[in-house]
């Protein structure tokens, strides 16, 4: 979640971790959790009221409603109060997407349910108020989940946060790890040794797409793109981690589609942010009666160049989806689906949350130009304090 949030009382020191490929160590957190980061010298900013005394909160804001990450800063506004059904939140970190870069430019189209003003759709945080008929959670609980950009979120959009995740953790999963299953699972329709390809790899929602499509999707094989060398040895080393099963591509320098040829392959499933200079190759790479899930168009939604012909006669099905346009009941129930199928993956390591940064709330232009010039591999994070990454 990144705009609207309780900051703690007291001065935060904030780790700053960065993911280092070359000399990544991933250790067991508590003897059960994998995470793949180090950490850099620690930095204090000042400290930032919970509760001003107009009844008022810090948050991050858009000057204007839209423009340039220079237009972000640091305003207040008034503290939600939980609706029925609804918990506040006390936000303690909060992980950085795509989508929230597109909004700020005025570019997102907006669910109804969503705010106007201020981006964000996933944290992790500390319960501080309930509303009438929530009953699953209580004043003090750690949470984490999807929301619509409030600290107040529906109790069934929300997952206990497990003592051994970090706040920084527990708040890269919602909106990566649930885009990616449901691309996956609920819309791709993967099946057991299906063959995948993921388009930017590197990616928060890359990274989760191939883990989940390893680990879960139990595929033959999995291919995945990214811009530079050493993303593909980041995907192949720290997220693979060597398994046979996978291959990234730098897309700069090999084509995609032939290399899956070379393997006698093709895919069932591809998994696209990039839309229109990626058609003709996506459509080449697929098997009969592959499908295409479409996440993003960053290249474009005008295929001007496209060969339909072949989608025709291999029987293709080409597919766009948005998670943060689904309503209540889907959104639940994909979390329920990715807590029984996917959470335990994670917290007994076989799964690892790849977090590429974490920037404190003074930093979030910082952050936003860090994933903007697609510096990051793997989830840009906010908050967090000492010893959290």
């Amino acid at each position: 979640m990144s705009v609207r949030a309780l900051v703690s009382t007291t001065a935060r020191t904030v780790a700053r971790t960065r993911i280092a490929p070359q000399a990544t160590r991933y250790t067991p957190v508590s003897a059960a959790l994998a995470t793949r980061a180090f950490t850099q010298p620690q930095r204090t900013f000042s400290s930032t009221p919970r509760i001003m005394a107009d009844g008022n909160m810090k948050c991050i804001l858009i000057k204007d409603g839209k423009g340039p990450v220079e237009n972000l800063y640091m305003g207040e506004e008034p503290v939600p109060q939980p609706k029925e059904g609804e918990i506040q939140v006390e936000i303690k970190a909060f992980g950085l997407n795509r989508m929230d870069i597109v909004q700020r430019e005025g570019r997102y189209p907006l669910p109804p349910q969503a705010s106007k003003t201020i981006l964000g759709v996933e944290f992790s945080g500390t319960v501080t108020k309930v509303g009438d008929k929530a009953t699953k959670y209580k004043v003090g609980d750690a949470v984490f989940g999807l929301t619509y950009g409030y600290i107040c979120a529906n109790e069934r959009m929300c997952l206990p946060k497990p003592d051994n995740l970090s706040w920084v953790q527990a708040a890269a999963i919602p909106e990566n790890w649930l885009t990616a299953y449901q691309a996956v699972f609920l819309e791709g329709n993967m099946k057991k040794g299906a063959n995948v390809l993921v388009h930017a790899g590197a990616s928060g929602v890359g990274v989760a797409a191939i883990q989940l499509a390893l680990d879960v999707g139990e595929a033959t094989k999995v291919y995945a793109t990214c811009g530079t060398n050493e993303k593909v040895k980041f995907l192949n080393d720290e997220i693979a981690k060597g398994d046979k099963r996978f291959k990234a591509i730098n897309y700069r320098t090999q084509n995609f589609a032939e290399v899956i040829k070379e393997d006698n392959a093709g895919v069932d499933l591809v998994i696209d942010f990039v839309g229109k200079n990626y058609f003709n190759q996506n459509i080449e790479a697929l098997n009969r009666d592959g499908t295409v899930v479409y996440l993003a168009f960053l290249s474009g939604p005008v295929f001007d160049k496209a060969n339909f012909g072949p989608v025709l006669y291999k029987r293709l099905t080409l597919k766009g989806s948005t998670l943060r346009s689904r309503d209540l009941e889907y959104q639940s129930n994909l979390l329920g689906q990715f807590e029984k199928n996917a959470l335990p993956k994670i917290l007994d390591g076989k799964m690892v949350i790849a977090v590429h940064e974490v920037f404190p709330w003074n930093e979030v232009q910082k952050a936003q130009k860090e994933m903007q010039d697609n510096k990051n591999s793997g989830k840009v994070s906010i908050g967090g304090r000492r010893g959290v990454g």
